[in-house]
Parts: C-alpha cells; sequence; structure tokens
C-alpha cells in the first residue's frame, strides 16, 4: 500500500516526511531515539515531472532508521563532536565525525540528493536555520562552516546514509545540541500561516496534513503577483523543504522525488507530506533563481 510504504520512510528520517513528486513531493545528545513541471515557462502539473524518480526515492530505497525524539545515536551509529560550546556572533567552523558500530569513523557515505552529508543548525526557538554540505577529511572528520550564530541553545543535525558496514543503506538523522555563548531570549514561534515572503518573493501553501496520514500538500512561488516559473535545480530539485517540530525539535526532511529535468522550474511544487506527529512544525522552503538561494519560513499547524 501506498501509504504504509511512505510511512516507513518518514518515520525512519527523525519524524521526516516522504515527498513523492506531485510531491511525492531535506555537548549533548539523548539515549532515545531519533523521531531533520513543465520547465518551459508554463505552469507545471503533478504528472509533468512524475516520469523522473529521485535517486534513492523510490519503492526499492533503504528503509531509513530511527523514530522519536532527536537523538545522537541509533543503530551503533553515533554523533560525535569535541564542542559544547560556540562562540555567538561570528562565523564557526564546527568540526563531528559519525563512529560506526565497530567504534571507528565512518568515511564512506552514499549520495543522497548530490550529497553525502546534509548538516543542519536551528536554535531552540526555531529560528536561525542553516543547511550545510560540510567537507569530510581522510579521517573522517567532517568540518561544517557556520555562520555567525546567536547566543542560545541550537541543535545541529547530521542527515546521512552509510554506504559500507552493518548500516548501509540505511539512511540515519542523529542530533546533538551545542550552546552558544552570551544570554539568549528566545524568540515567540511565529502563527501558523498559509503564505510568507522573502527576497520580494511570495510563498503560499496549500494542503492541510494531518499526522501519520499521507496528504497532498503544493507550495506555490509567486513575485510581483505573476507566477515564477525560472526556479533553478538545487540539489537536483526545484526545491528542497525541512521541517522541525516545535517542542523536542522533532526533524522532518521533505523532498520531491523527482528530479529536476531542466533548468527552469515552477511556479507549484507539488508535495505528497506525512508528518509523524501533531502540532506546530516550522517549514523552511529553499529555492533557487538566478543563482541566488533563498529560504522562505512558516508555521504549519498539524491535525
Amino acid at each position: 500500500m501506498r501509504t504504509t510504504r511512505l510511512s516507513r520512510r518518514t518515520l525512519a528520517l527523525a519524524g521526516a516526511a516522504l515527498l513523492t513528486t506531485v510531491l511525492t513531493a531535506c555537548g549533548s545528545g539523548t539515549d532515545h531515539d531519533m523521531p531533520g513541471m513543465n520547465h518551459d515557462g508554463a505552469s507545471p502539473s503533478a504528472s509533468a515531472s512524475a516520469g523522473h524518480a529521485m535517486p534513492g526515492m523510490d519503492h526499492g530505497a533503504p528503509v531509513a532508521d530511527g523514530a522519536g525524539a532527536p537523538a545522537d545515536n541509533r543503530s551503533g551509529y553515533r554523533f560525535d563532536a569535541a564542542a559544547a560550546t560556540l562562540p555567538a556572533g561570528q562565523p564557526t567552523d564546527y568540526r563531528f565525525s559519525i563512529t560506526g558500530p565497530d567504534g571507528k569513523p565512518v568515511t564512506a557515505f552514499a549520495v543522497e540528493q548530490t550529497k553525502q552529508m546534509h548538516f543542519y543548525a536551528i536554535r531552540s526557538d526555531l529560528t536561525g536555520f542553516q543547511h550545510l554540505h560540510p567537507t569530510m577529511a581522510p579521517d573522517g572528520t567532517w568540518t561544517a562552516p557556520l555562520a555567525a550564530l546567536t547566543s542560545g541553545s541550537w541543535r545541529t543535525y547530521a542527515s546521512f546514509t552509510p554506504d559500507t558496514g552493518d548500516g548501509k543503506g540505511t539512511a540515519l538523522v542523529l542530533s546533538r545540541t551545542v550552546d552558544v555563548d552570551g544570554r539568549a531570549d528566545a524568540a515567540p514561534l511565529p502563527a501558523a500561516a498559509t503564505t510568507t515572503q522573502v527576497d520580494g518573493y511570495t510563498v503560499t501553501l496549500q494542503g492541510a496534513p494531518m499526522a501519520t496520514m499521507a496528504h497532498p500538500v503544493t507550495v506555490t512561488v509567486t513575485k510581483d503577483g505573476k507566477p515564477v516559473t525560472d526556479l533553478q535545480p538545487y540539489l537536483d530539485t526545484y526545491a528542497h523543504l525541512t521541517a522541525f517540530h516545535e517542542g523536542d525539535m522533532a526533524f522532518a526532511h521533505l523532498h520531491p522525488a523527482s528530479a529536476a529535468a531542466g533548468g527552469r522550474g515552477g511556479p507549484e511544487l507539488a508535495f505528497h507530506a506525512e508528518f509523524p506527529q501533531a502540532g506546530n512544525w516550522r517549514l523552511f522552503l529553499q529555492f533557487q533563481t538566478a543563482g541566488q538561494l533563498h529560504t522562505a519560513a512558516l508555521t504549519l499547524k498539524v491535525g
């Protein structure tokens, strides 16, 4: 059953939601389990891109492991980082490694959406989102070049798939907390909304997903009231969607299952989303135009 297949993938990605095109469509830890188109300028349809499956997103893809609150270890794999605190207000290199069940640093990773590692940092009040693709040294040490951070408690996420060992082919999302120096004033979570603006673009979301149920969601991008049809490929798709749950900061990686099939996409991006739990989720949609990456954020209430 299609919903069952989606559920396996989604729950394993730390509360991640699997988007299949037509939007099938991205210290201290804890010891708990992890919950992280028509392309010629005309308005696309869901079926226009249905034939281009994303790597690793078909029904034969490895099932991801983990469900629940964020954790720094799962299935014998551990997210290790020396820094428990980081400075505020300045760029910082965050170094970490992934240790395998044998106790050794993992150095072989499968490519997911063009990258071997997707790294995220977000403040505990769900502000300050950063999505990076760190570089790995031969010894398995990863370096993520974080932009300046504001004071407070942050959580970092490493999303990856081992390409060797006992966990080969199993998608994992591991997470750790890190404190940033200075006084922290939490910002209130913005109210749930169906539209938001970024860099002159308006992003509108349609759909009312319910927890644990696959549900269609559509994102439309416009500018000055006109449809945007020049979305450029980013990580092999026309948009990258990540969500974090208010409170426990569960991670959901929502991304199209179809790869970008040309140099122009939009204005509609269809997702088939499934969230593992109800409540407020802070969504971060990343899309690219004219070589510039835009990040739009909005709060979605999942019933």
